[in-house]
């Protein structure tokens, strides 16, 4: 399967890098560094997938928000006074940059799922969040080229 993403270059970088962001088990760190070893470049390479995983994200936010306050009051047994009370503390004390951290690996992704939820400011999540996933690919980049510049060293 990831031949398939390397195969289309950047366009399955892209869609790599959604599919990894939305709350499927998947990454896109391996196509990301096999087009990198392949020769493409990098600055597209950060680009589309930043690109790519931030609208994940965004997938994500708005699947959050699809939901329902009757959904955790039911189920979760939450009063709605405490529901309320969270949404407007994440509106008052920035919450929604807590997106920054989606690009984390296994919790990272319901972040974004539950600040839609919650009704976090969508462009303060939205700009968090693709900080933090370009970071993170700028981070992949630097680590690629430190191990590759002491591979030999290391083995």
């Amino acid at each position: 399967m990831l031949d398939f993403f390397i195969h289309y270059g950047y366009i399955g970088l892209f869609l790599a890098s959604f599919l990894a962001a939305t709350i499927l088990p998947f990454g896109s760190e391996a196509v990301f560094a096999a087009l990198l070893a392949a020769g493409l470049g990098a600055f597209p390479c950060i680009v589309v997938g930043t690109l790519g995983s931030s609208l994940g994200g965004v997938t994500n936010y708005y699947l959050g928000r699809l939901g329902k306050t009757e959904w955790i009051e039911k189920y979760l047994r939450v009063k709605e006074e405490k529901i309320l009370a969270t949404q407007v503390w994440i509106d008052r004390k920035g919450g929604a940059y807590l997106a920054f951290f989606s690009f984390l690996p296994f919790f990272g992704d319901v972040i974004p799922l539950a600040l839609g939820f919650m009704k976090a400011n969508f462009w303060k999540v939205a700009l968090s969040m693709t900080v933090g996933k370009m970071i993170r690919y700028i981070a992949l980049l630097f680590l690629m080229n430190f191990i590759g510049h002491y591979f030999h060293i290391l083995f």
